[in-house]
């Protein structure tokens, strides 16, 4: 009598799907090719931990080879060694090539910006480095839930609130969020089922950082306020929201090709053309002009207030905004950069 095969844990099964299904989506929409390498992000924490083992089990599956990178941003006493255990168990699970990078942590922006600016750095070195195709993140439902609640909180527009995407692009790397509709309880059960044994980031628990604070302090609280789902309620409607941000992008791309014009010193725009759309798509289209000729993204103040020159126009001189000048000339809303600290006067 043939002996039953073990049931498979729950949690294990579930994050193995999620990967499987990542997986079979990029290669279906051409982001990855049969024999690619992919990259998984590890920390050593429990949600990159669990996604390293399912990508070992579930990569070869689909045709793919597996490895890790580890960052190592120096800014914990014993990070070296935290990053040494996280190489060793990536090897262990069967992940190759396994790398590890040490970061040097600027100042710009705050100690998590700077670490993310840095981490994100390396990440894509070492997807260059081992002509990977793309970098897996480990980020769950509730890094998700915790990202739209801050954006909220914050009064950001709804890019923000959209929060993290599954499939990201940029500056010529491809980052996949396999886990983004796993719940973090999964992937420490799944570690616990597998026998892995992840590192406890201190700093998960410092309530110095904002969304520590929401993580274990504020979301509780509405759970137990307003009844358990919170958290899928909020990562339901960053998906709503990425899905009519992304429809209203594509209009935007669309009406630019009609109302977008070179000029001698950058871009036009047709004033007509923006005043018969709507505010959101007018917007973007502005955002789209300046970050398209200029790599410069607006914030929604600045957005605004260039808008003003085609719904509140009586006359005002030109919008200097940081690398550029805009100003109305007639029927035309002229883009002009000013990174040399001046900006040559537009022809109307």
């Amino acid at each position: 009598m043939e002996t039953p095969r073990p049931r498979l844990d729950p949690a294990v099964a579930a994050v193995r799907l999620a990967v499987r299904s990542a997986l079979a989506d990029a290669l279906a929409d051409g982001l990855l090719q049969h024999g690619d390498a992919v990259l998984v992000a590890l920390s050593g924490g429990p949600d990159s931990l669990a996604l390293a083992a399912a990508a070992a089990f579930e990569a070869p599956k689909q045709g793919l080879h597996a490895g890790a990178v580890i960052v190592d941003h120096g800014i914990q006493v014993g990070s070296a060694a935290v990053a040494s255990r996280a190489s060793r168990q990536a090897a262990e699970l069967g992940l190759a090539p396994v790398l590890v990078r040490r970061v040097q942590v600027g100042q710009e922006g705050g100690p998590e910006a700077a670490a993310r600016d840095a981490r994100y750095r390396a990440l894509a070195d070492a997807a260059t480095a081992t002509g990977s195709a793309a970098i897996l993140l480990g980020h769950t439902l509730d890094d998700q839930a915790e990202t739209v609640l801050l954006g909220l909180a914050r009064g950001s527009g709804p890019d923000s609130l959209s929060g993290m995407a599954s499939v990201h692009r940029a500056g010529g790397t491809t980052y996949l969020r396999p886990l983004l509709a796993v719940r973090r309880a999964a992937t420490r059960a799944a570690c616990v089922a597998s026998g892995l044994a992840p590192w406890e980031d201190p700093q998960n628990d410092d309530a110095a950082f904002t969304r520590v604070r929401v993580r274990n302090r504020v979301l509780p609280v509405l759970e137990r306020e307003l009844g358990p789902g919170v958290a899928d309620a909020l990562a339901r409607t960053a998906e709503q929201l990425r899905e009519d941000a992304s429809a209203l992008d594509r209009f935007a791309e669309e009406q630019a090709e009609d109302l977008a014009e070179h000029a001698d010193a950058g871009i036009a725009l047709s004033v007509s053309g923006l005043a018969a759309n709507p505010a959101a798509l007018r917007q973007r289209l502005v955002r789209l002009a300046v970050e398209s000729e200029f790599g410069i993204v607006l914030s929604r103040v600045q957005t605004l207030e260039v808008c003003r020159l085609v719904t509140d126009w009586s006359g005002q001189g030109p919008i200097h905004l940081p690398g550029v000048m805009v100003s109305r000339r007639g029927e035309r809303l002229l883009f002009a950069s000013t990174v040399d600290g001046t900006a040559a006067t537009p022809e109307a």
